[in-house]
């Protein structure tokens, strides 16, 4: 085991160099529409870029955030057998927490997704259902993400991969963390639907 940990910091590293690429940030300034941390939230994620009123633009954020996650496992899988874990999680915290920006960056809802998928498809599978589900019937951002979130561990529980249990444990307590602004305004009702303006 005392073996494996060079491969395991490897992937960890690996993963967090990819999960810290800010595409809301460089996709923002890249399409001449500033600095998406002085709009709306503040936050770096496809929610806030969206409120720029360039759909494309958040939806490409989405995607690449999500691909992040899914490509830092799937390198592991590949080139650093056994570390995927590890790999997932620096990806997950390189997206919320990276260097670059002082350690400010997003939720982590869609590199979740990515890394979840990355894990185990199945549960990746669940994951998304129940977050387009939400968003579908809710329509409130946050409101899909905390759901997805609390969904994806029980999911990994019922397939069978307990050893993904306590990961997504943690990952899914740290998004609940970070939407604890949100968390208040839906508690008071004041949470903004999908494509109105963040007061």
């Amino acid at each position: 085991m005392t073996a494996m940990w060079p491969n395991f910091i490897s992937a960890l590293l690996i993963g967090y160099l990819l999960g810290s690429i800010p595409f809301g940030l460089l996709l923002t300034k890249a399409a001449g529409g500033g600095d998406i941390r002085d709009i709306g939230s503040g936050n770096i994620g496809a929610t806030n870029v969206l409120r720029t009123g360039r759909k494309g633009l958040a939806a490409l954020t989405l995607l690449l955030d999500l691909l992040k996650g899914f490509v830092a496992v799937l390198l592991a899988h590949y080139f650093i057998p056994g570390s995927m874990s590890f790999a997932a999680a620096g990806a997950f915290f390189g997206h919320l927490y990276p260097v670059w920006l002082k350690f400010k960056g997003g939720k982590g809802v869609a590199t979740y997704a990515g890394i979840l998928f990355g894990l185990c498809w199945q549960i990746g599978v669940v994951y998304a259902i129940t977050w387009i589900g939400a968003l579908l019937i809710f329509r409130i951002s946050s409101v899909g993400g905390l759901l997805a979130s609390l969904v994806a561990p029980i999911a990994a529980a019922y397939l069978g991969r307990y050893e993904l249990v306590p990961l997504l444990i943690v990952c899914s307590g740290i998004i609940f963390w970070k939407h604890h602004i949100n968390i208040r305004n839906l508690i008071r009702g004041t949470e903004p639907k999908i494509g109105k303006s963040k007061a």
